[in-house]
């Protein structure tokens, strides 16, 4: 599919998907968010994606934020529904795919950006690599799911302090304070995320996919994470991936997971 604002390309079981913006520092209008949501999609039902990499275009940013430009003049009604759709086709959707995906953070990852990369499941970062959420600085909050997923990342009192003050963090504090894995050059940074992504695709998808729903499960309101682990534990024994598994062990070779 041809898009505007993003790139995505597939090669040997790893879709990247790049947000391609650089005059605007890549930042999210509403058009890139279809786009994303598109891309996305089209990665996780793909049988020959088995990892996800999102990244930013250029040297400067990841994504530096939403355009602004799109929502100055929006009321109440209008702000609530901005959020509420941009969580619903892009933070939130990519939070709960069972493909696995990586943000390798290039540069400045605010606001909407660092929002997109705690959406991913986890985060790798290039050590010029900025990460804030500066909403309050223009009288509104983070409305991209950044004053849930942020606290549960580097836990309420770090969260509470970088969106009180809207500053910015570096790379190694990032890396302090787990909001990211690793911190690497940035012209290791896409061949360091792709090496784990290759360790990732050793293992069985079908495996993955219920671990997915099974960690994210223990943050969702309601819901015990316990409960649904046992659920996912017992569907993995119909699979042929469990066969597979069970079988290369017990063989003593490697495993060839039949595949997404």
């Amino acid at each position: 599919m041809s898009y505007q604002n993003i790139l995505s390309e597939t090669d040997n079981g790893i879709t990247t998907i790049t947000i391609n913006r650089p005059s605007k520092l890549n930042a999210l209008n509403r058009e890139t968010i279809q786009e994303l949501h598109t891309a996305f999609k089209e990665a996780d039902e793909s049988s020959e994606t088995k990892v996800i990499i999102v990244t930013g275009s250029g040297e400067k940013a990841f994504v530096a934020g939403a355009d602004i430009s799109e929502f100055a003049d929006f009321s109440v009604a209008e702000g609530g529904n901005l959020a509420a759709k941009g969580q619903e086709l892009l933070f939130d959707f990519v939070a709960n795919l069972t493909t696995p995906v990586i943000a390798a953070v290039n540069g400045f990852a605010l606001g909407g950006g660092l929002e997109l990369a705690m959406a991913a499941h986890f985060r790798i970062a290039s050590d010029n690599a900025k990460m804030g959420l500066p909403e309050v600085s223009l009288g509104v909050i983070p409305g991209y799911g950044g004053t849930q997923r942020l606290p549960q990342l580097v836990g309420k009192g770090r969260a509470m302090e970088m969106i009180m003050t809207a500053g910015m963090i570096d790379a190694n504090q990032a890396l302090q304070y787990g909001l990211v894995n690793q911190v690497t050059t940035p012209e290791a940074l896409i061949e360091t995320t792709e090496k784990i992504a290759g360790k990732i695709m050793k293992n069985s998808s079908v495996a993955i996919k219920s671990a997915i729903k099974a960690i994210n499960a223990n943050y969702e309101d309601g819901v015990n994470g316990f409960n649904v682990e046992i659920e996912e534990f017992g569907n993995c024994f119909g699979t042929e991936d469990f066969k597979e598994g069970t079988q290369a062990f017990l063989n003593k070779r490697k495993a060839n997971f039949p595949g997404k």
